[in-house]
C-alpha cells in the first residue's frame, strides 16, 4: 500500500525501504497514519523469496516496484540446484527485523505479512510459459518443484510470524483460474497453498489468500482453500462469489485503476457498493500503483467509516 506520496511525507523511500528494516517499518507506519488503513503490512514487494532462491532482482525506484530481471532456472529439471530461503539472511532477514520493530511498538494494529504464493514464486524462478507447459508434459516434475518451493515458503512464513506478525496473506496472482483452469488449479495450486496454511496454523491469528483475475471458473476450488478470508480482484462478482462460498470472508475489491485514476467521490461510492454487496474487509482489488493519490486511499477508508452496516444485504461470517 506504499505510494510515492506517502514515501515523501514519511521520508522513507523505495528502494532504501526494501533494504533497511527501520525504513521499512517507518513506511508501513506512515501508510497507516496518512491513509487511515488499520493494519501494518510488509514487505512491499513479491521478489524477496525469488531473490533468496537465486533470482536476480532490480529493486526499482520510488515510482517502480522491484522486479525479477533474471531467472535462476532455464530448465525445470535443474530445480535441485536452487538455494533454499535463509530467513535470517538478505532481504528475508530485513523483513523479519522490520516486523519486530512494528510488533514491539504497536499493540493495537495487526501486523500483516505478505507471502508469495507457490505458483507465482515458480513463475519468478523460471520463465512462466516453460513452467505452465510442464504441467501438461511433466506433471511429476512440477510437483517436485512445487514441493520444494512450498517447503521454503513455510520456512519464510514461519520466520515472519515468529518475528511478531499476527496475520499472513498468501498472494498468488499467477494462480488464477484464467491461467490454470479448475483442473490444474485443483492439482497444482490448491494443495500447496493449503499445505502452507495448515503447516502454519496455530502460529497466526488469521490468514488470507489473494487470487487475481476472474474466479468464476474456480469457485468450487476457492471454497476449499484452508482460510476464512479470500481477497478478490475487481473483475470477480462479489454477489456470485458470495453465493458460491460457504462461511468465507470476502476482501476487496476496489479497482486499482479507479484508485489511481478516479475521483475520490467515485472511489467512495464504489467502496460503499462493495460493502453493501457483502465485502467484509474493504481494500484494493490487487496491488496498487505507487502513483495512486493519497486522497483516493483516504476516500476508500472513509467508505468504511460512513457505511450503514444496519442495512447491509448480507450477514458477514468472520
Amino acid at each position: 500500500m506504499a505510494t510515492t506520496e506517502v514515501m515523501l511525507r514519511v521520508g522513507s523511500h523505495w528502494p532504501e525501504a526494501h533494504k533497511k528494516p527501520r525504513d521499512m517499518a517507518r513506511l508501513a507506519l506512515g501508510v497507516c497514519h496518512f491513509t487511515g488503513i488499520e493494519n501494518l503490512g510488509v514487505p512491499f514487494c513479491m521478489t524477496i523469496e525469488a531473490e533468496a532462491m537465486g533470482a536476480k532482482v532490480n529493486l526499482g525506484s520510488m515510482t517502480n516496484e522491484p522486479r525479477v530481471t533474471e531467472y535462476p532456472l532455464v530448465k525445470l529439471e535443474d530445480w535441485k540446484l536452487l538455494t533454499g530461503i535463509n530467513p535470517g539472511k538478505g532481504r528475508a532477514g530485513i523483513v523479519g527485523e522490520a516486523i519486530s520493530y512494528l510488533a514491539e511498538g504497536n499493540s493495537e494494529l495487526p501486523v500483516i505479512v505478505n507471502l508469495t504464493g507457490p505458483i507465482s514464486l515458480a513463475g519468478s524462478l523460471i520463465e512462466p510459459m516453460v513452467f505452465f507447459k510442464a504441467m501438461g508434459k511433466h506433471p511429476e516434475l512440477v510437483h517436485e518443484f512445487l514441493c520444494f518451493i512450498t517447503d521454503n515458503l513455510i520456512v519464510f512464513g514461519r520466520s515472519m510470524l515468529q518475528a511478531g506478525a499476527q496475520i499472513i496473506n498468501i498472494a498468488d496472482p499467477s494462480g488464477t483460474g484464467e491461467i490454470l483452469g479448475p483442473r490444474r488449479f485443483a492439482e497444482f495450486a490448491l494443495p500447496y497453498i493449503n499445505r502452507i496454511l495448515n503447516e502454519l496454523q496455530g502460529e497466526y491469528q488469521a490468514s488470507m489468500v489473494h487470487i487475481c483475475g476472474r474466479l468464476q471458473s474456480i469457485f468450487t476450488e476457492v471454497d476449499q482453500l484452508a482460510t476464512n478470508a479470500i481477497s478478490i480482484d475487481s473483475n470477480t462478482s462479489i454477489s456470485k462469489l458470495r453465493s458460491a462460498l460457504h462461511e468465507k470472508v470476502m476482501v476487496g475489491n476496489i479497482s486499482t485503476y479507479l484508485l489511481q485514476n478516479g475521483q475520490p467521490d467515485r472511489v467512495k461510492e464504489v467502496g460503499l457498493n462493495c460493502l453493501q454487496k457483502g465485502v467484509a474487509v474493504l481494500s484494493p482489488a490487487c496491488g496498487i500503483s505507487p502513483a495512486t493519490p493519497l486522497v483516493n486511499l483516504q476516500a476508500m477508508v472513509s467508505a468504511v467509516h460512513d457505511f450503514d452496516y444496519r442495512n447491509r444485504e448480507v450477514s458477514i461470517l468472520g
